[in-house]
Order: structure tokens, then sequence, then C-alpha cells
């Protein structure tokens, strides 16, 4: 039994585990309640990109907590269903978050991907590599931007870490991000990786938009 799991009992009873979502009572602290849980919408896995679910109304409510609210404690949660959603992976696999530029994390305080990544190792039996790629440039939101536009803003924006180069070199890499979008920054994570020598790249994503 692990600390966490004898403390449960005790945390339980000072903070009564509650739905992220909607906030009523639940059974556990890692999971949502059923109604909410039933307003996910749950996309076919596509070869090289996994996704936990699509990014509907409540998908986006329990990003935006994580991402911009400061609700670190949803890493589990989110990672658990990206997880189950990925299955098993044959032979051995190092988990690489897309990595935040410097100054990014300096003002969010940590990167959301690193979080799932972290959490998404372990049932994966991947490898954490925390730092495998660096954001060399600040770039802006690609939210409103064409796809054109967007690839000439991460020209070079996203590189293998230099001191990294070697593990990465034939391994197989489970790249790790929160949302994926256009796929414009996943696409530049995954041609650094496999320009550092990356033998496979396959993406999970805890929401992917775009999907039905």
């Amino acid at each position: 039994m692990t600390v966490a799991q004898a403390l449960a009992p005790l945390v339980d009873l000072i903070w009564p585990p509650r739905c992220p979502l909607c906030g009523e009572g639940i059974g556990a602290q890692t999971g949502l309640c059923t109604p909410c849980w039933s307003k996910l919408e749950f996309p076919e896995v596509e070869d090289g990109v996994v996704a936990a679910v699509a990014y509907n109304d409540p998908a986006r409510e329990l990003v935006l907590a994580f991402k911009r609210g400061g609700r670190i404690s949803l890493a589990p949660v989110l990672a658990r269903m990206m997880a189950a959603r990925l299955g098993p992976l044959d032979g051995d696999w190092l988990a690489v978050p897309v990595p935040l530029h410097r100054w990014r994390l300096w003002q969010r305080g940590y990167n959301q991907s690193a979080l799932l990544a972290r959490e998404v190792a372990g049932p994966a039996g991947a490898r954490l590599v925390v730092d495998g790629l660096v954001r060399r440039k600040n770039t802006p939101s690609l939210g409103r931007l064409g796809s054109v536009a967007r690839a000439h803003v991460l020209e070079g924006a996203i590189a293998a870490n230099p001191s990294r180069v070697a593990q990465l070199a034939g391994a197989n890499v489970l790249l790790v991000d929160d949302v994926l979008t256009s796929g414009a920054t996943t696409r530049a994570c995954s041609a650094a990786l496999k320009a550092a020598g990356a033998a496979r790249v396959k993406v999970v994503c805890f929401a992917r938009v775009g999907l039905d």
C-alpha cells in the first residue's frame, strides 16, 4: 500500500470527494459523478493519435480548470482516462510532454502536459522524460491562425533537448498533451523527436477538437 492510499480515508474525511464539474458528492477523489461522466464523448482511437475524450463543453470545463484555473489535482483524473484509452503498449516507451517556453512556465507555474505525462507514464509502463523537448521560442496562441501561419510560427520553436538526444535515439515515444486542436504543435514536436532519431511517436491527449 502506498502512502497516498493509506492517507486516502483521512483526506476524504477532511475534504469529502466531489465531482470536479458539478460539485456533487462522489465516492472517490479521482473521478466524476455518473451524470457528468455520461456527458463526455469518447472518440474512436486513430493510428498515431489517442484522445481520451472529444472536446465538448464538459471536457472544455475540465481542461480550463486544470490548465488555467490551477486545479492540478485533476491531473490523475484526466490521465486515468487517457491511459484507459491508450491501452497496453508493445515494447519500451518514453513519455515526453509537449514543452512550454520558460516564460510561460514561469507565469503559469506548471506545465499541464508534464503533469499528465507523469501520471500516464506509470499505467502505460513508459519511462518519463519530462525535459525531452524544449520550446526555444515563446510562441503566441495559435487559436485564430490558419495552417500556414501556424506552421510559420512554430518553425524552429521546438527541438529535442540536446542532453536527451541519446535517450531519444531509437526510442518509442509517447508524446503527451492536454488538448489536440489543429495538430500543428504535436506535428512540430513529432518532427523534433524524429530528427533526434526517435523510432516511433504516438500522441496521447486528454481531449481532441473537431471530433464528432
